[in-house]
């Protein structure tokens, strides 16, 4: 698993730049559960996920947290190394979903880097404009949706990225994903439940009716 092979502007770096990138990023494996930025305060470095899972979420005063993008396989995980961003801090916290290997590149060196080489900072620019599009698009999901569907929605996320539809996970993880309260996602649960579209017992979710589903969570599906 070298690293060139999960870095998209690898073959334009110089073989300097190549050899100080391949001497500076560790590889890492983190348990499921394992909190590996906890936010702005951290920084650690960039993280390129190689295989697994991660979370990046936000955390209110009053303890509520939020989901606000999934990092899968390839991924760079930019704002756990904030702190080489300037003007730009973001309050975020990253876990593992699943286990997972990654490398971490030091901020420094991926800083000099940003500097150096156009084809790095282009590819910078393009993932902080996209990670803000899924901050906006989560906004617009909160502010102006229902909680319905927004659950409907993340059920069918969660069903594609395990591969099942039997979803082992609780109402409180639920609840911790979709920024609400566990007894609200309680109460959605059973009438989706009481529609048809899924089935519930202990620690487990099961889609019933895929498109029905699918039908209630199509305001927020992207």
């Amino acid at each position: 698993m070298p690293i060139e092979n999960y870095l998209p502007f690898w073959q334009k770096l110089t073989s300097t730049q190549r050899d100080t990138l391949s001497r500076t990023a560790t590889l890492h494996r983190a348990k499921k559960g394992a909190v590996l930025h906890n936010g702005a305060e951290d920084c650690e470095g960039l993280l390129l996920i190689v295989e697994g899972q991660l979370r990046a979420f936000t955390l209110s005063d009053e303890g509520k947290e939020i989901t606000l993008y999934r990092l899968l396989s390839r991924d760079i995980c930019l704002f756990s190394a904030s702190c080489m961003l300037g003007s730009i801090q973001f309050d975020i916290s990253v876990e593992a979903e699943q286990d997972t290997t990654f490398y971490q590149i030091p901020p420094k060196i991926y800083k000099q880097l940003m500097e150096e080489s156009a084809p790095v900072s282009n590819y910078t620019n393009e993932l902080i404009s996209s990670r803000f599009s899924d901050v906006m698009w989560l906004m617009d999901q909160i502010l102006y949706k229902r909680l319905d569907s927004r659950l409907a929605a993340f059920l069918l996320e969660e069903s594609t990225l395990s591969g099942t539809t039997e979803l082992k996970i609780t109402h409180d993880t639920i609840a911790r994903h979709l920024g609400s309260a566990r007894e609200v996602v309680t109460r959605m649960l059973k009438y989706l439940q009481s529609e048809g579209a899924v089935t519930l017992s202990r620690g487990n979710v099961a889609i019933a009716d895929e498109k029905k589903l699918r039908k209630l969570a199509r305001e927020s599906l992207r």
